[in-house]
């Protein structure tokens, strides 16, 4: 292993730790896919392809919340881990999303696992308070964010350390229909998520814009930025406009309320 390799693997740990430190403190970097999949694709020297995995895993975000207080799959780590197996092994989107669900789902169990652990320290660090050993408390409070780090720096760092050549056993070991079933609802998760973003937007308001769109890159295939690009001009004349709009109807508010004032003395 390369010296690149080595420091690659040591800043993927520490971006999957430093994640949900971010995630439940400072929110500087943010835990999306596509953010963290970005960073990772600059750490890995692949961004094509690591932006591929990332808005895959971002659309499959759309599709599923954490309400309530219930564990969603982590797809941040999700896309850290396929991206890294995908450039490394040279393998493809498929067995990063094949690699990346589990080990997202795998998540959800060790974050249940930190949030009964630092229930009990929070309880402790009460103790603390109440018997005034605020240094004690101190000391306990850096079990949190730590906890929480290793709940997403542990499964990096098994797959990034000793990982690859497990998981190219683990691919070679698995039947095909669980790959390609993993694929499917790898491909069906997008589908729901923009169904429900649609849902909870003003479809009919913005009918146009989206029919436009959807010719944009279906029929007149252009690509992703493309289309962006054009919808980005089109919601800043939109913005334009309706900026417009309340400028003049304040001014005419104003003229009216100026000839409401006159009076005869």
């Amino acid at each position: 292993m390369s010296g690149i390799q080595i420091l690659q693997d040591i800043l993927i740990v520490l971006l999957a730790g430093y994640m949900t430190i971010d995630q439940n403190g400072l929110v500087i970097m943010s835990w999306f896919p596509v953010i963290v999949g970005t960073i990772t694709g600059l750490i890995m020297g692949d961004l094509p392809t690591a932006l591929t995995i990332a808005g895959t895993f971002q659309l499959m975000m759309l599709g599923v919340a954490a309400l309530g207080g219930a564990s969603a799959p982590n797809y941040g780590l999700a896309t850290i881990v396929g991206i890294f197996i995908a450039v490394r092994t040279g393998s493809g989107i498929k067995s990063a999303i094949a690699v990346g669900l589990p080990v997202g789902l795998l998540a959800i169990q060790l974050e249940v696992i930190a949030r009964i652990i630092v229930n009990f320290l929070a309880h402790k660090m009460l103790g603390d308070v109440q018997k005034h050993d605020f240094q004690k408390m101190r000391r306990e409070a850096w079990w949190g964010p730590a906890l929480f780090s290793l709940q997403t720096a542990l499964p990096a760092i098994l797959i990034v350390f000793w990982g690859a050549d497990v998981v190219k056993f683990i691919l070679n070991v698995v039947p095909s229909w669980v790959t390609n079933g993993l694929t499917v609802a790898g491909g069906m998760l997008p589908v729901v998520g923009v169904g429900m973003l649609l849902r909870y937007m003003p479809v009919k308001k913005f009918l146009s814009y989206i029919i436009v769109g959807f010719v944009l890159a279906a029929y007149l295939k252009i690509d992703v930025l493309g289309v962006a690009l054009i919808g980005f001009a089109a919601a800043y004349w939109y913005f334009l406009s309706e900026s417009k709009k309340v400028s003049q109807v304040a001014t005419n508010a104003g003229v009216v309320e100026d000839e409401g004032d006159d009076y005869d003395e």
